[in-house]
């Protein structure tokens, strides 16, 4: 079974693509490792069909390479080309709570303050996969919250790309209370109509995304390595 965590109420090609995305970002599965299906199918459980589309869905968002008639492998992430994602991403998240912030009706407002609030418990419960999820719907908020379809449908399709790292960041201990902490500097901007603000919390929010995950992922190859 996965190694770093399964997430529960899922598919099992979802839950197959998240333990191995995880283990990806995480640096346990190095880059140019060959996917063997049927060891992938014997640790979960599964048929190949499931562990396939699991595969696919890796591919579709870069983490693994297909390779014609010789199966797919772990894609090569330099730590460079990690920060030039998380750079882009903040000028979007950025842009994104700032039209947010002058646009958002008082109910999308109310929403993301509730969903801030249910968020104190997951991080006392140490809850990761309820963080992560919660995590994912703060954002797609925001973006919806521009009320500018084009601009919310393009930074979906960054998130979605870089969830797998997003992901992983929230494993860097402590991460998820600091991120939360976060969340609430950039609510409390939102909330005094201050966008500018608002967008300086969120590059900060990202940027501190991006050290978490390069402090994990040194961890972890540190701890292979002994």
């Amino acid at each position: 079974m996965a190694t770093i965590g399964e997430v529960p109420n899922l598919l099992l090609s979802e839950r197959i693509r998240v333990a191995l995305a995880d283990e990806i970002t995480a640096g346990t599965m190095p880059s140019g490792m060959t996917l063997d299906e049927q060891q992938i199918g014997d640790r979960f459980g599964a048929s190949r069909t499931p562990v396939r589309e699991a595969i696919r869905q890796l591919a579709a968002v870069g983490l693994v390479a297909m390779r014609p008639r010789r199966g797919a492998i772990v894609a090569g992430f330099t730590a460079q080309r990690i920060v030039d994602m998380f750079e882009m991403a903040a000028e979007i998240e950025a842009m994104c709570v700032r039209l947010a912030t002058y646009r958002m009706s008082p109910l999308e407002r109310s929403r993301l303050s509730l969903l801030h609030d249910e968020s104190e418990v997951m991080v006392a419960a140490n809850d990761f996969d309820a963080y992560d999820r919660m995590n994912w719907n703060f954002h797609q908020i925001i973006y919806d919250g521009t009320h500018n379809a084009f601009i919310a449908e393009q930074a979906t399709a960054l998130r979605e790309r870089m969830a797998a790292f997003r992901r992983t960041q929230l494993r860097e201990e402590g991460r998820p209370s600091l991120s939360r902490a976060e969340h609430g500097a950039v609510m409390t901007a939102i909330m005094r109509g201050d966008g500018e603000e608002a967008a300086r919390c969120m590059r900060a929010h990202m940027g501190n995304a991006a050290i978490a995950l390069e402090r994990f992922t040194a961890r972890q190859q540190a701890c292979s390595d002994s």
